[in-house]
């Protein structure tokens, strides 16, 4: 069976230099800020309406389909840990900060808080973060789309059933007929 540390380290080479300082240091790439267990952030960083937004854009980015989302894989929870025990400041300022300028943009375009934002609504800033159309919207966009594809991919829920892990070196079949193929395995 993989290990969630085992499938973080794999994933640095996709985002290569890039990559998300936390998720770096998670995957053992730079230094950990410290020692954490397996349980709880260490610390509380998001309030209740940041975590409902933050929970809510998980799902935009990697929403239910035939497999399960960001939400059911844990992802939102996966980001405070990181977030809480794999950062510093520095790190947490574009997140925090890109929350608040959605908030705001919703206010903004839409008159209610981005909680209460529908789907189509959260597309739209998320768009419009990606863009860089709202303020600090580009380091906002790119950290988190990191992060919750990180999240999902390393989570039980993104190993075996959106993807299937075939342990190394598995078994190789050269006659092995195209149209069988259903799945993306990762090694």
């Amino acid at each position: 069976m993989m290990d969630r540390r085992h499938a973080l380290a794999g994933m640095v080479a996709m985002f290569g230099a890039g990559l998300f300082a936390p998720l770096a240091r998670a995957a053992g790439v730079m230094p950990a800020a410290g020692v954490i267990d397996q349980g709880a952030p260490s610390l509380q960083l998001f309030t209740p309406d940041q975590r409902a937004l933050m929970t809510a854009l998980c799902e935009r980015i990697l929403p239910a389909t035939d497999t399960p989302g960001a939400i059911e894989a844990g992802v939102p929870a996966y980001i405070e840990k990181l977030l809480a025990d794999w950062s510093v400041a520095e790190d947490r300022d574009p997140i925090i900060a890109g929350l608040a300028e959605i908030d705001a943009r919703s206010w903004q375009d839409y008159k209610i808080p981005a909680t209460k934002a529908s789907a189509a609504q959260h597309d739209a800033l998320l768009t419009l973060a990606m863009n860089d159309q709202i303020p600090k919207g580009e380091a906002f966009f790119e950290a988190f789309r990191q992060m919750v594809i990180v999240g999902y991919y390393t989570s039980e829920i993104g190993i075996t059933q959106e993807r299937e892990y075939l342990p190394v070196p598995g078994e190789y079949n050269g006659a092995f007929p195209y149209s069988q193929v259903n799945k993306v395995y990762s090694a």
